[in-house]
């Protein structure tokens, strides 16, 4: 049960360590997957300490809960967890401290979380709720103080730091690391212990932070460990996301490297494994007066970080004083480190990228699960157990993946944009009619609208190639269409539009398209439809509500591939995939975001200056956007007749006025 400054204090000054994020999976069985994996990445890989992410308001609490418990007693890993304070009740923050106490855990990461919402969050819990935490944590130092108020020192308490400045809106204009120093500086002298930052790319603007801590005349960070957080690149599209979230600089001759690779993840990772040990080389170069260490992200994935802790050696073979390890050391057969990992049978067959998802939606651009083992690339072997679910598993990916649905930053997520602009770029709709118009303008406008479920206002070229089908299907039968992909039957690897992995290889694509609908079309004419579509094999569906009601022609074990690779000297390699457990959990995200609409507008009429009609539209929006929450169904529909590329479309269609 140690505290982490302890640990880092027990190190000889010029040595280095690493740290490792995880994050609780929405899934059981993805959960249970993870412990396997931390297991063995605790065995091999020997951390000085791992941390455990805090979902958001709380939502995955118990499980983050669950997880510490995991690492800290049952692998002897001493754990750090994050905490998050707005938007949550006090007596969780106080449980979850408490329980933390019980789990021996004595490092907590304290951060802030999404911005307070205090007005809608006694709308949720009663205007009599005296528990809103709002009016106690508006921001990290806060729970810092409040930490340090009821528990003393018991708790070493970390903060997080942010190399190219704090931003707590949607871009990077208001990001100052300067006028950040003043509120780090008093979260240190609140009770900070160490400083963990956000994800960064650009080192030289890491080592001015450093640089600029260390000497500040303050003398606060003079000695205080700061550890560099770093996220190792799984996938371009992946990396643009979360460098968009994060407010992350991605170097110009980073994406130089990145750009000709882009369509191939495993080219990727190998650029990825450079840059990022570049950065750690880099790092390691530069004077500390305190051992240095450095912080992964991970997503739950554990190939490429080997890599990178391997190639720059922080993978300690034998320490002599092993508490400074863990809590209880885990062996495997008497071999500690990379030893453990180099005595394991190697395996040699490799699997292809994973693609990028052709859609329009907010989610479906994160590849799936690559199914088969792979070689490492630096030749060191790994296990199939290692390296099944390599690539990272997004919105359609392998539920069974400890890596399914990851958060990506310490910033807040829920939000693209601040209300104004969302509202902006959203529009204020009150009518069934203007979201059909909305849904069909970003189609086919030649300045087309953002959709809340859409990071982009541009149709990918993909998506481009069936806009009539799409357009067609929006307009006659109010399918508001988030998601979708044409058939693809056999096209080479390279192909400019459609394709993806390795040179040399041939891409396969089932149609499928989804969206919301309004309830009462599904229930009287859409469902009907589709069931008879799925009695002659055209078709399998998927839909569900926000009351997590849900509907399916397929049995719960059901596994869809949707976009599957073959290539030379490799297995058939299954990029994407839709099947039950994914897309419920997709679901409630989908429909999260009616609400987080409605937000949006209900903070532009409250925060700022507008008059009297157009507060009054904004009031009826909201109310409208929360009945669209409850009143609309979201349906996946996949077509089978992939090499027929327009059936989906023409037998969808066949119900015309029918289904609308």
């Amino acid at each position: 049960m140690q505290k982490l400054t302890d640990k880092v204090a027990a190190l000889p000054n010029d040595s280095t360590y690493f740290s490792l994020e995880f994050f609780p999976p929405k899934t059981q069985i993805g959960f249970s997957n993870l412990q396997t994996r931390l297991e063995r990445m605790s065995s091999v890989l020997r951390p000085l300490f791992v941390t455990v992410t805090w979902g958001a308001g709380g939502c995955t609490s118990s499980r983050s809960l669950e997880l510490a418990e995991i690492c800290q007693r049952q692998l002897g890993l001493t754990t750090c967890l994050h905490l998050t304070c707005t938007n949550m009740k006090r007596r969780l923050v106080d449980q979850a401290l408490e329980e933390a106490k019980v789990l021996g855990v004595r490092n907590i990461l304290a951060l802030r979380g999404d911005a307070p919402r205090t007005e809608e969050y006694r709308e949720e819990n009663g205007a009599e709720d005296e528990e809103d935490s709002n009016e106690e944590f508006t921001w990290a130092i806060d729970l810092v103080r409040y930490i340090r108020r009821k528990h003393g020192d018991y708790f070493c308490i970390g903060v997080a730091g942010y190399p190219e400045g704090h931003s707590d809106q949607s871009h990077a204009l208001d990001q100052d690391l300067v006028k950040d120093i003043p509120h780090l500086i008093d979260k240190t002298k609140a009770g900070a212990d160490f400083i963990m930052t956000q994800l960064f790319y650009d080192t030289d603007a890491y080592l001015k932070f450093e640089k600029l801590l260390r000497g500040h005349e303050s003398g606060v960070f003079k000695s205080m460990p700061i550890i560099p957080g770093l996220m190792p690149i799984q996938n371009y599209t992946t990396l643009q996301r979360t460098a968009k979230l994060s407010h992350a600089k991605l170097p110009p001759q980073l994406l130089e490297r990145l750009h000709p690779v882009r369509g191939d993840d495993e080219a990727v990772k190998g650029v990825g494994v450079d840059a990022v040990s570049e950065i750690v080389e880099t790092i390691k170069e530069a004077k500390s007066p305190v051992p240095r260490g450095f912080h992964f992200f991970t997503l739950n994935l554990e190939k490429v970080v080997t890599e990178i802790l391997d190639r720059c050696q922080l993978v300690q073979p034998e320490i002599a004083d092993e508490s400074a390890l863990s809590d209880s050391p885990p062996v495997v057969n008497g071999i500690n480190g990379m030893e453990a990992l180099r005595s394991r049978t190697v395996s040699t067959s490799s699997t292809s990228a994973a693609a990028q998802l052709t859609t329009n939606s907010h989610r479906s651009s994160s590849p799936g699960r690559a199914g088969a083992p792979l070689a490492n690339l630096n030749g060191n072997p790994l296990s199939w157990e290692a390296t099944w679910d390599d690539y990272p598993n997004g919105r359609f990916g392998d539920a069974r993946s400890p890596a399914f649905n990851p958060p990506l930053s310490y910033s807040p997520t829920s939000l693209t944009a601040p209300p104004d602009q969302a509202v902006s770029l959203w529009g204020t709709p009150t009518s069934t009619a203007e979201i059909t118009s909305l849904f069909s303008s970003h189609l086919t406008s030649n300045h087309p609208p953002r959709l809340p479920w859409s990071e982009s206002a541009t149709l990918s070229p993909e998506t481009a190639l069936i806009k009539p089908e799409l357009t067609h299907l929006t307009n006659l039968n109010s399918f508001w269409t988030i998601a979708s992909q044409p058939a693809v039957d056999g096209l080479p690897s390279d192909h400019s539009i459609h394709g993806w992995g390795p040179p040399g290889g041939f891409v396969f694509q089932k149609a499928f398209v989804e969206f919301f609908v309004p309830r009462d079309i599904f229930t009287t004419s859409l469902h009907a439809h589709l069931s008879r579509l799925h009695a002659k094999g055209e078709v399998s569906y998927y839909a569900t509500n926000s009351a997590a009601e849900f509907s399916s022609s397929e049995p719960p074990d059901a596994v869809h591939a949707v976009t599957w690779g073959s290539f030379k000297g490799k297995e058939i390699a299954t990029a994407t995939m839709v099947e039950e457990v994914s897309f419920k959990a997709w679901g409630e995200e989908a429909f999260a975001i009616w609400s987080e609409w409605g937000r949006c507008v209900g903070e532009v009429a409250r925060r700022y200056r507008v008059g009297s009609e157009e507060k009054e539209r904004l009031r009826r929006c909201r109310e409208f956007l929360q009945r669209m929450r409850k009143e609309t169904v979201l349906v996946n529909v996949i077509g089978h007749q992939y090499r027929e590329a327009g059936r989906l479309w023409d037998v969808l269609m066949e119900g015309g006025s029918e289904a609308g």
